[in-house]
């Protein structure tokens, strides 16, 4: 994998924890996401790993520390504003919408955007399809009909929809074949070539770490270890 050239720190978390009612999900969690790279956070099932995410996605609540996202405090900002300035998730599980087409679920994925008429919006639809071809080949296709891939793809595709600044991919690789699995991480590497910085969580962490500029192991809801991957940048300064 050829040297990406990372800018400063595009998201910083700081000191995040956050509770399931009485139980403390994660404590004290602390990661940084160069401009242009891609970060991962990796770790067992039950480390706190999508519920880092979901909470820089604004899907569950802070209870101390903070998220800054290009300089401003998002700690406190909703999901669907977070998604039109430039912060979108593709959730673990997927979570297409079945019952709709390939292109209704991308066109979804546009759903705060103002310019779903235009040329641009047209462009966006067609690079999704370059990315993913087996995308365009379905595109009539109700979601709900497709392969674990094939949604995983849709669910990618979705979330470039939006425009994203920063993509926040949740195990992409789960319930992948080997095969599909490379073909993904290899997609996302190009995402991130295009321009779109990405913070990957994934339990794959071999693959993980081949992809990624720096990574943050989390152990029991706290991070126990980061460090640079290949042509990465130490996140320890």
């Amino acid at each position: 994998m050829s040297e990406r050239a990372l800018g400063e720190d595009q998201l910083v978390v700081e000191g995040l924890s956050v509770n399931y009612g009485r139980i403390e999900a994660i404590r004290d969690v602390s990661f940084r996401v160069p401009a242009g790279g891609i970060a991962t956070l990796i770790g067992a099932n039950g480390a706190g790993k999508t519920t880092t995410l979901k909470t820089v996605s604004g899907l569950r609540t802070v209870r101390a520390g903070r998220i800054v996202f290009e300089g401003e405090d998002i700690s406190r900002v909703p999901s669907h504003q977070l998604v039109k300035r430039g912060l979108c998730q593709a959730p673990e599980g997927r979570g297409t919408f079945p019952g709709m087409t390939v292109e209704e679920n991308l066109d979804m994925g546009a759903y705060t955007r103002s310019d779903r008429k235009s040329a641009a919006y047209r462009a966006d639809m067609d690079r999704v399809f370059t990315l993913f071809p087996r995308l365009a080949e379905r595109r009539a296709q109700a979601a709900g009909t497709m392969s674990g891939g094939e949604q995983q793809m849709l669910a990618i595709g979705r979330a470039l929809m939006s425009r994203p600044r920063v993509l926040l991919l949740d195990e992409p690789s789960m319930g992948l074949a080997p095969k599909l699995i490379q073909q993904i991480f290899s997609i996302i590497v190009e995402i991130n070539r295009q321009g779109t910085t990405v913070l990957l969580v994934e339990q794959n962490a071999a693959q993980a770490l081949r992809t990624a500029d720096v990574a943050y192991v989390l152990e029991t809801g706290s991070v126990a270890r980061a460090g640079r991957c290949a042509h990465g940048v130490d996140p320890r300064g």
